[in-house]
Parts: structure tokens; sequence; C-alpha cells
């Protein structure tokens, strides 16, 4: 019998551990997703892979990617096991399913070179020509050019000037093509104290070090590891995380803007009356302290906002506009829709 196992994997970085408060270091975890839904989150079922202080999360995706596809070939050749429940041998063929994370773990996952970029969205392509970065091999070249820009002169410039313009950061190659710069820049001031180096020669000289640097691997050896994971298109197989997207980006914003409404014809206080007469018991979170809420206003983290949402269209009813009302029911209805933990019909939900 063979039996494919899809696997959840969950990579971010955390702060804190038993010896000290603030150690920031990466974890990286895995889940059967063949597994049911209430399951997934049992101790027992999570396999912590590794966690590191110094590798970049880039490194150890590298070392997952490199243990599931080419030293232990298992995507390929599968994992011949046994079967204690029906008693004979098996073959298991995992294979990626999708990366959990946090949007900025994500955002890392997918080479991503942030905001401000001229081109920083795969999905909607927003900013600037895009016919060229659309096909594969111009999408894989942007990572290339960044290694020829490191030997060339001003490769500083021309590298965050990349970065600007394509949306590409591979934090993979980033030491390499540091320690390159760093060493061009060197070169170039120790030539202006003693024998003027030409512009070929320090050339040559970075191409050797990168050459060293790269340890006989190719330049695609260097390039972000779920680019080429065989099962895995990492600009789709990244969901949406819903904590950062909606509660800490729409609803903190939009709870922002209905406070300052709130506090401007100053009924702070009738609002935090308004919360505190609200059935606690009728909501799926404890969460809902009106005393905190209304003090520490500016800084609520996830589950205030969770339970605010439930609630916001009711305590606000006359003390803002009706826009602000309607836009509270639009969100709450959102909300809804995505803390479904159940498909009840699947049959209809996959139509």
């Amino acid at each position: 019998m063979v039996y494919t196992v899809p696997l959840i994997i969950f990579m971010d970085d955390v702060s804190g551990n038993i010896s000290k408060q603030w150690n920031k270091h990466f974890v990286m975890y895995m889940s059967n997703a063949n597994l049911q839904h209430e399951m997934l989150d049992w101790e027992f079922f999570v396999w912590f892979i590794t966690s590191s202080l110094h590798a970049s999360p880039m490194e150890l995706m590298h070392a997952m990617k490199q243990s599931i596809s080419y030293v232990s070939k298992a995507s390929t050749l599968g994992i011949i096991t046994w079967d204690c429940q029906d008693q004979e041998e098996v073959m298991l063929v995992p294979y990626a399913l999708f990366l959990g994370g946090d949007n900025p773990m994500q955002a890392e996952e997918c080479s991503q070179g942030g905001l401000n970029c001229n081109y920083y969205c795969w999905t909607c392509h927003a900013g600037g020509l895009k016919e060229y970065k659309e096909t594969e091999a111009g999408y894989c070249s942007l990572f290339k050019n960044q290694f020829e820009m490191a030997v060339c002169s001003g490769a500083s410039t021309k590298i965050q000037a990349s970065v600007s313009s394509m949306g590409i950061c591979n934090s993979l190659s980033l030491s390499i093509l540091n320690t390159v710069v760093e060493m061009g820049k060197w070169l170039c001031r120790q030539g202006s104290r003693n024998r003027v180096l030409q512009e070929s020669e320090i050339e040559a000289m970075l191409e050797k070090e990168l050459t060293e640097l790269l340890g006989g691997k190719d330049l695609n050896d260097m390039l972000n590891p779920p680019l080429g994971m065989e099962g895995i298109n990492i600009h789709m197989d990244t969901p949406t995380e819903i904590l950062h997207t909606i509660l800490l980006g729409i609803v903190k914003y939009f709870w922002g803007k209905t406070v300052h409404l709130i506090e401007k014809v100053k009924l702070l206080d009738l609002f935090q009356s308004h919360l505190d007469l609200i059935e606690h018991d009728v909501l799926n979170t404890p969460n809902l302290d009106p005393d905190y809420i209304c003090c520490y206003k500016g800084n609520l983290i996830g589950k205030h906002f969770k339970s605010l949402v439930q609630v916001m269209p009711f305590v606000i009813h006359d003390l803002v506009p009706q826009t602000v009302i309607d836009g509270w029911t639009t969100i709450g209805e959102l909300i809804v829709l995505l803390w479904h933990m159940k498909i009840e019909d699947l049959e209809g939900y996959l139509v």
C-alpha cells in the first residue's frame, strides 16, 4: 500500500524560552495534513524539525528541502515503513502541501522585497511592467542578476536599486552578497592608498572570492529553497494569515478611526458602559474587558480585536455615523466567514 503524506510546514521567529525572556530564534515545525482538523493543534501531532539562534529562515528552509527532496529522496522514492494496524509494509510519499506563518515570514519565503518596491505583489502585479518577470526564466534571472552586480563597481547601490525596482530579496544569498560587496569596497580603498587597481582586476578578484564562497555550488543552489521545491508553488501555497491581515490590519485601523470619532464627541465613557452591558457568555472568547480596552485602546492585541469585532455594531449605535456602523457590520460578516473551523457541506463547498 502506498500513502501520500501532505505536510504543513510552519516557520516563525520566537522570542522567549525558559531561561531567558528575550532570546530571538527561528523554529520550524511540521504537521500531517491528513489528520482531522481538531487534531492538528495537539502537541503530539506537531513535529519539531529544527531551531537556531544564528541560521536565517531560508537556511533552515534549505536544510528542510534537502532532507525531503535530495538527501533522503523521500518525495521521489518514498519511505518504506511498517503499518502496525494492518501488519504490513507500506510506502509513504511525503510532499509539502503549504507553508504556514505570519505575513512577514511568508514574505521572506516568497523573496518579497517589501511594500516600498515598485514590483511588490505577485498576485495583482501592482506597479510597473511585468511581462518579463511573469516568465519562469525572467523570474529566476532576477536572483542571478544580484550575483552579477556584486562583482561590479558600485555594487551596494546597484543591489539596493535592484531590490527596490524588482521587489526581489533573496535572504539565503544575502550574507554572500554582503561579503563580496564589502570586499569590493575594501579593495577600492586599498587601491587608492597604494597602486590604483583597475576595475577589471577588482572584478576578477571578486569573482574568485564569490566562487570560493559558493563552495562549488551552482547559483541555483543559493536561490530561495521553496522556489525549486517539487510539488509546491510558494506564491500560491502560503495561505493568508488572519491575525496580521485582518485583526491587526483592517480591524485594528478601523478601530483606531472609530475611537477617534468617539473621543471627538466625548462619548468614550458611554461607549465603555455599552461594552460593559454586553452579555459575555454568548461570545466565543472571554477577552472583552471594557476597563482594559478603553484604558489601553491604542495597545490592543489580536484577542481583543477578535472580541470587539463581534459586538461593535451594537455598542457604537448612536455614537458614530451610520457609515461607520455599516463598516463594522461588513467586517463582522467577513470575520464570520474567516473563522469557520468546519465545512458542513463539503460537496457544496468544493463546487
